[in-house]
């Protein structure tokens, strides 16, 4: 699980995912690369000068390293690790879910753009948002969309689709228009059809749930009453479709 964006231990609900049978662990994704303008030099990407990657691509690299030593622990099944973060550690744990098939079930909480919500739907958070406040997240050449979403050769619903056929769980908040919950949903509906070539569930529907009913088939999605953070409602969630 990366540090959630406020990093205290009530957001992890230490106690309920122990109580569950699973272990846990944490990295603080700052220790791979600091997280503001000018952190690259402080970070490892300075090792891999030929990488045309950002940020998210140098924590989901980290989350990977941390992976293997997790197989190398005899006290972890490293068959059955899921990884978890929320908002631009969510955009993280998608990215190195897609990367790591080691990844056996993934999970990004509020993700929004650059995470799961469709990019082409333009709405909330945008492209150029992103890259002018964030710029080193993503490879330079997401820049180029900034202005033009809409010429954007792929989306998140195939982000997602990567992930197939191994679970996927998205969340989005009511009050957290930022992140695009509505855009999240449609590109979990979006890569249905590759999670059932590969014989997984899709969600089932193409109808937005209602608030805090929760679809849970391979991809799982819900949309919860609250604002952009990690709640128990969601750790409740997790662990229920990490049980099944």
């Amino acid at each position: 699980a990366p540090e959630t964006s406020r990093g205290s231990s009530t957001d992890y609900q230490v106690a309920e995912v122990l109580a569950h049978g699973y272990g846990f662990a944490t990295i603080y994704y700052q220790d791979i690369e600091p997280d503001f303008k000018g952190g690259i030099t402080h970070g490892i990407r300075p090792l891999f000068p030929e990488a045309d990657w950002g940020a998210i691509g140098a924590w989901a690299f980290g989350l990977s390293r941390a992976m293997d030593y997790l197989e190398r622990d005899a006290g972890v099944d490293a068959k059955r690790v899921a990884v978890m973060g929320h908002s631009r550690l969510g955009k993280t744990a998608l990215w190195a879910g897609a990367l790591d098939q080691r990844f056996a079930v993934v999970i990004a909480g509020c993700s929004g753009e650059g995470g799961a919500s469709l990019a082409r739907r333009n709405y909330g958070e945008t492209i150029r948002n992103l890259v002018d406040v964030f710029p080193y997240w993503f490879s330079p050449n997401y820049a180029r969309f900034a202005d033009h979403a809409d010429q954007l050769p792929v989306d998140t619903h195939e982000l997602i689709a990567l992930i197939a056929p191994r679970p996927v769980y998205i969340t989005g908040a009511e009050d957290d228009p930022w992140a695009d919950p509505r855009g999240e949903f449609l590109a979990c509906v979006a890569a249905g059809p590759v999670f059932r070539l590969l014989g997984a569930q899709d969600l089932g529907t193409d109808q937005m749930p209602a608030l805090n009913q929760p679809i849970q088939h391979t991809i799982g999605f819900h949309y919860r009453t609250g604002k952009h953070e990690v709640t128990r409602f969601d750790w409740d969630q997790f662990l229920r479709f990490a049980d099944h």
